[in-house]
């Protein structure tokens, strides 16, 4: 018997920065043929790393958009890396932002866990914190009730976790 693949099959990944979401987004697309959501803010904020509340929003409203543009395909980030951004740098969460984070659908999340070495970027903000962030986001996922897995180790490790979790 063929096996039936859901019409709906959409990966994110989440996690603190530096935290090997990109890395394995692209590897796990390749791996799956599936199309490749890349992180709207990197677009967004090319050229001028500062940005204001508004801008916040808008990346979170981009984000979001793409993400939910295809049925079947892997998510470089989603709305809680735009959640625990805008809670550490204003200390809150706001209505737009909640209300993107409502409606937002996939079918597997993975939390990678921040222990890759750090590389730097201009557009990366907390190099210290990465193990405090990675806590924010377990909490929030918690207290949302969202089901997620922790990816940690190498980025075989990873990989192999990946592939033990995803039905293909």
């Amino acid at each position: 018997m063929e096996k039936i693949s859901p019409l709906i099959f959409r990966i994110a990944l989440t996690g603190p920065e530096c935290s090997g979401k990109s890395t394995l987004a692209q590897w796990l697309s390749n791996e799956l043929n599936l199309p490749l959501v890349p992180e709207f803010a990197r677009t967004y904020l090319a050229g001028n790393p500062s940005y204001s509340r508004e801008d916040l929003y808008a990346i979170a409203s981009g984000q979001f958009t793409q993400n939910h543009q295809h049925e079947r395909c892997i998510c470089d980030t989603e709305m809680t890396v735009i959640r625990i951004w805008e809670q550490v740098k204003y200390g809150g969460i706001s209505t737009p932002i909640e209300d993107l984070t409502s409606s937002e659908s996939y079918t597997l999340l993975f939390l990678c866990k921040p222990d890759f070495p750090w590389e730097e970027d201009p557009l990366r903000e907390h190099p210290e914190a990465r193990n405090e962030l990675f806590e924010l986001y377990q909490q929030d996922l918690k207290i949302r009730q969202v089901p997620y897995h922790i990816l940690a180790g190498s980025l075989d490790e990873r990989k192999s976790q990946l592939l033990r979790l995803i039905p293909h």
